[in-house]
């Protein structure tokens, strides 16, 4: 029987980071308030372990966990994700593993990075997957929404953008794995969306379980919508 007790959703950008951030810091300490309470909430489910989910160019299983920097956003420093095996973590899994230290966890932590363009049936699978076994499974799962919210977001302007996001955000709210499985790779890359592809993995591992939902952050900073939610 498949045993996940809890999932957390948080975004990745690398202004989370003060001093990546400098004077404009104060500005997300709401978003940081929210991710240390949604990491909290993992360790307070009593997991055997936590998979910490992310996109990167590639996919790769790191079950030792790895070493990032944030040194090519301008900050020499370093964080370490469980184990610490394997170097140079994507951002997704850096900002992660800062996240983890700013609120320890006493179990093992892994990490899963999920080729950004990951066709959407690879995703629920690799979800699937995660669950098996005995273990009780909690999962850290980084993503962000679209960054086409506003005229000066990276990826500009687009009219589909809002509702996208949106449904991202209800889906979160209502534990709805279905909801998520169901997001468009093309559309998500069209719009700039940084975590579809994490989201479908917790889609796949959630599938059954019946957890509650609780979205406690959704917010378009910078023109890019960040959600934090927690599934226990």
């Amino acid at each position: 029987m498949p045993v996940l007790v809890a999932a957390a959703v948080c975004p990745h950008p690398p202004l989370l980071v003060p001093e990546l951030a400098a004077g404009a810091a104060p500005e997300l300490d709401a978003l940081r308030a929210a991710c240390d309470d949604a990491v909290a909430s993992l360790a307070a489910a009593r997991p055997d372990r936590i998979v910490v989910v992310g996109s990167a160019p590639e996919s790769a299983d790191l079950p030792h966990g790895g070493t990032g920097s944030f040194a090519p956003f301008g900050v020499d420093v370093t964080v370490r994700l469980g184990a610490g095996e394997a170097p140079d973590l994507p951002l997704s899994l850096t900002v992660a593993a800062w996240l983890l230290a700013r609120t320890p966890v006493a179990v093992p932590v892994s990490g899963l990075a999920v080729a950004a363009d990951a066709d959407a049936a690879d995703c629920l699978a690799a979800g699937a997957d995660l669950v098996r076994g005995d273990s009780r499974t909690a999962l850290l799962v980084m993503g962000d929404g679209s960054a086409c919210r506003t005229e000066k977001a990276p990826g500009y302007l687009d009219p589909r953008a809002e509702p996208y996001d949106a449904a991202v955000a209800r889906a979160l709210a209502a534990a709805d794995p279905l909801a998520l499985a169901g997001l468009d790779p093309d559309l998500s890359e069209e719009l700039w969306v940084a975590g579809r592809a994490a989201w479908q993995v917790m889609a796949g591992a959630a599938d059954g379980a019946g957890l509650g939902a609780r979205l406690t952050y959704d917010e378009a900073p910078y023109g890019v919508g960040y959600f934090v939610a927690v599934w226990n």
